[in-house]
């Protein structure tokens, strides 16, 4: 069977292009050696169910191990209301799991006593005569799809006795040695969906589970090994380092998004040309079909859902996005942690919100103005057009006179309040048409100090640094030529672009060419 990449469901290493994750589930299997219990909770699509796959299969390899692997999602919402019925599912899914296994005795003897086990302590007593009949193997316990029992207690009390048998381990009875859940919740947000009101949510039946902190991302080298699998098998030739660098740089190693880029790549660039060979340009494009808006996926489905369903969430990813904001990431705030659960937000070197990758930022930036075009500005999809944009080079100066001329011709209807709150949101909206996909925008950290730049234009590949800044008078404009000086720096470019609101009266509309140290800057006042 000849093998792809993948972007559906579960990963099979013959079948589909993986990385090198050995090391991974050494870090894992470690875990369940030591006997812990704990949560893989990370983002949609992050690689969860393929590592339990992994692990599963890993363990079940070896004689001194029973790994059970179930998960939850096939359970339907009526059966979580009734105990007996959910015990029954369970036992029933352990007893199809020990059949393929080849272990028909004991899939035999939970189908003579199903019937008697009607509750919860009667479950308990009978994990214990099931694991004691293998008494020289280890049995680990992987439950996938954990947030589809996330709207009932009886899952809360399913955990607590789960809990149970962990601390009774030490007295001597027979029970899992390892219990793996995975999700995209953790079991502390889990218990306050389902009792949100409860003063003692933090108080968690799962207390006993330590921090899984492997890291499930695709490193740059990591990525290299997908890559290397991959030349071997079309007997290609590719810049292998420079091509996985700059797939993590769209996507911080989001495993999806890097299978998604190599899949356009592969079935859709690739086959439109006789080279066959790939380069970095191919990563480019790639990711412009991504980020186009009229493509979509579950995933980018998921992540406005989220955006949209949490008011809170939305404003603080808004103010990031849009605004520029810069807020200290603190995992304690339920706003950030939330965003972190759902694979919006990460912490950056230095401890502030980054969004997580450059195609989600895309992603969330066009939805946002797009949004705001509705509800605030209108239609302003007139100013696209082609005048703007060369083969190589992007005509920032034009674009800047163009917008100078938008907000002389609508002052009157735009009040000084709306330009004060709003200035820098609208000069995003007037950008996005002229972009359209040919360019894109992001607001990158400098790697001295991870100030905010306010607007980075990326073109071809080119970088155009515009910051945006209000009149205060010729002081603290000095301050702001200083300011982008220094952000130019950063980008090795001496050219840079300034724009001013005045929200004086009887000012002027007016353009300058300011020679400031070696830099030439462009300004214009709105």
């Amino acid at each position: 069977m000849q093998k792809e990449f993948n972007d559906t469901g579960l990963c099979i290493p013959n079948r589909h292009y993986m990385i090198d994750n050995s090391d991974k589930l050494k870090q894992i299997i470690a875990f369940v050696e030591k006997g812990k219990y704990f949560t893989i909770n990370r983002p949609r699509q992050f690689g969860k169910t393929t590592t339990l796959f992994l692990l599963d299969k890993a363990l079940n390899l070896r004689d001194d191990y029973v790994a059970l692997k179930i998960s939850f999602e096939g359970i339907d919402s009526d059966t979580y209301q009734h105990q007996e019925r959910f015990i029954t599912e369970f036992l029933i899914m352990l007893a199809h799991r020990l059949e393929w296994l080849r272990f028909s005795h004991l899939s035999q003897f939970i189908e003579e006593h199903r019937s008697e086990i009607t509750n919860l302590p009667a479950l308990s007593r009978f994990i214990t005569k099931l694991v004691g009949t293998m008494p020289t193997k280890s049995w680990v316990l992987m439950i996938d799809e954990v947030d589809k029992s996330s709207n009932n207690q009886l899952f809360l009390d399913f955990l607590g006795l789960l809990r149970n048998k962990y601390l009774l381990r030490d007295d001597g009875e027979d029970t899992f040695q390892s219990i793996i859940l995975a999700g995209v919740h953790d079991i502390k947000t889990l218990k306050r969906k389902i009792r949100p009101d409860d003063i003692s949510g933090y108080n968690s039946p799962w207390n006993i589970a330590v921090d899984f902190k492997v890291d499930l991302s695709f490193a740059p080298h990591e990525i290299e090994t997908m890559l290397q699998d991959y030349r071997i098998d079309k007997q290609i030739q590719l810049d292998i380092p420079a091509i996985a660098e700059r797939l993590y740089y769209y996507t911080s190693g989001y495993p999806y998004l890097v299978s998604k880029l190599c899949k356009f790549i592969d079935e859709e660039i690739i086959p439109s040309r006789l080279e066959k060979n790939w380069s970095v340009d191919d990563v480019e494009a790639a990711f412009k079909m991504i980020v186009d808006d009229a493509y979509t996926t579950t995933l980018f489905d998921s992540l406005i859902k989220n955006l949209e369903n949490h008011r809170e969430l939305y404003e603080l990813i808004f103010h990031i996005v849009i605004n520029g904001k810069s807020f200290n990431f603190t995992i304690a705030n339920p706003v950030i942690n939330l965003a972190h659960l759902y694979g919006i937000l990460r912490p950056s070197e230095r401890g502030h919100c980054h969004i997580y990758n450059r195609i989600f930022e895309q992603r969330i930036y066009a939805y946002m103005i797009s949004k705001s075009m509705q509800t605030q500005f209108g239609d302003i999809n007139g100013f696209g057009g082609p005048e703007y944009c060369t083969t190589e080079d992007l005509d920032v100066k034009l674009i800047l006179q163009r917008f100078q001329s938008f907000m002389q011709e609508n002052h009157s209807q735009l009040d000084v309040k709306f330009l004060e709150r709003e200035g820098r949101l609208l000069f995003l909206a007037f950008l996005k048409p002229i972009l359209n996909g040919r360019g894109f925008e992001f607001k990158e950290p400098s790697v001295a100090d991870e100030r905010r730049m306010d607007i980075v234009l990326t073109y071809q590949d080119k970088r155009y640094v515009i910051e945006l800044k209000r009149w205060y008078g010729d002081k603290y404009h000095q301050l702001g030529l200083q300011q982008l000086s220094d952000y130019l720096d950063i980008y090795s470019l001496k050219q840079g672009y300034l724009l001013i609101y005045d929200f004086n009266k009887g000012k002027s509309y007016k353009e300058e060419l300011i020679q400031f140290q070696d830099k030439e800057i462009f300004a214009v006042w709105v």
